[in-house]
């Protein structure tokens, strides 16, 4: 999944003994063996990434690198900072505030990333924090740019980060967080999902919760059931929390990739589950949600979910569950239903 250098590594290769110079700080759109690489080339990179993917495959690699997942980096000084650019630019604003603060005034910061995934912000992303902003390096459609901190930066207050819209119907305030899903408002999927759903019962995980919106809203309307919910993003699942906190409501988040870290069975399995994976159209995660999804039913549970109407799911559920009903559709979505 990560084996292969993406072009934006590749071109980092040709400036690894610029990198390597100290131990950078290296976090945002981690996507391959690039810390491995960096190791090599000198004193090994600390990784904080918000990907949980991403932070089982590295640490897989047994490459021995200090590797952190979660929503913050673990506040310890770090001797610089190299951010490949993620797809989001709210993302990148929030992973610089929070990972700026650990170096010292004139330590090095680098941002590299493909040139069609906005790093070409990045002057205007670091015109707060340093006064020179340079471009080291431009090759395979990506780039790099080159800085000093130049002045000491304050950690950030948490809070000033989340953003909240509401749910009039159910009276619900959802939490979100840089680079969440559907951080500033209800997307349509889930509308039209939550629109078709009502009332569920026992044991429920929301897969691929984002800020929590699925989750929270069937668990206002059904009080008795127990909720989880579950993401690969770190800052989804603060969200989360975040979300279910705010509205008095109580449930399990955790981290989990796809079904492989939950343990069934489940009376509901519910998820709008996402196709892109950084710049890219990726569908591997859900196809395989779909395929297991009925070994993690208890006999009578159900699978539900809002898919785009292009999308060939009905015939991956149809495969796994025998049948693969169509509770409603609009233009662009469809909601699908299959009991075991």
């Amino acid at each position: 999944m990560f084996e292969a250098l993406t072009p934006v590594s590749e071109m980092l290769t040709r400036n690894l003994d610029t990198l390597s110079r100290q131990p950078l700080l290296v976090c945002g759109l981690l996507e391959d063996d690039l810390p491995g690489l960096l190791a090599d080339a000198g004193p090994a990179p600390r990784i904080f990434t918000t990907d949980f993917r991403y932070f089982q495959w590295l640490q897989g690699k047994n490459r021995g690198l200090a590797v952190e997942f979660g929503h913050l980096p673990a506040q310890e000084p770090a001797a610089g900072l190299l951010l490949l650019m993620p797809k989001a630019k709210a993302e990148a604003e929030y992973l610089l505030a929070t990972c700026l603060p650990l170096l010292a005034p004139g330590a090095p910061v680098f941002i590299a990333g493909d040139n069609k995934g906005g790093v070409k912000a990045a002057p205007r992303l670091l015109a707060a924090y340093c006064d020179q902003v340079n471009k080291l390096d431009s090759a395979r459609r990506a780039s790099l740019y080159q800085a000093e901190l130049s002045r000491p930066v304050t950690p950030p207050d948490p809070a000033a980060w989340v953003r909240r819209y509401s749910l009039a119907r159910d009276g619900l305030s959802i939490c979100s967080l840089p680079g969440v899903f559907s951080a500033e408002h209800l997307d349509s999927g889930t509308r039209l999902l939550l629109d078709t759903l009502d009332q569920v019962e026992g044991r429920v995980l929301d897969v691929g919760c984002g800020a929590g919106v699925i989750g929270a809203t069937l668990l206002k309307r059904n009080p008795a059931i127990r909720l989880e919910q579950t993401d690969i993003s770190a800052l989804a699942l603060q969200a989360s929390r975040l979300t279910l906190a705010e509205n008095g409501l109580a449930g399990e988040v955790y981290a989990s990739d796809g079904l492989a870290q939950v343990r069934g069975p489940f009376d509901c399995i519910v998820t709008n589950p996402p196709f892109h994976a950084g710049l890219k159209t990726f569908y591997h995660t859900t196809e395989t949600l779909l395929r297991q999804a009925r070994d993690y039913l208890a006999p009578g549970g159900q699978l539900l979910l809002v898919a785009n109407a292009f999308l060939p799911y009905p015939e991956i559920i149809g495969q796994a569950f025998g049948h693969c009903d169509t509770l409603t559709a609009n233009g662009k979505f469809r909601i699908y239903r299959a009991r075991r």
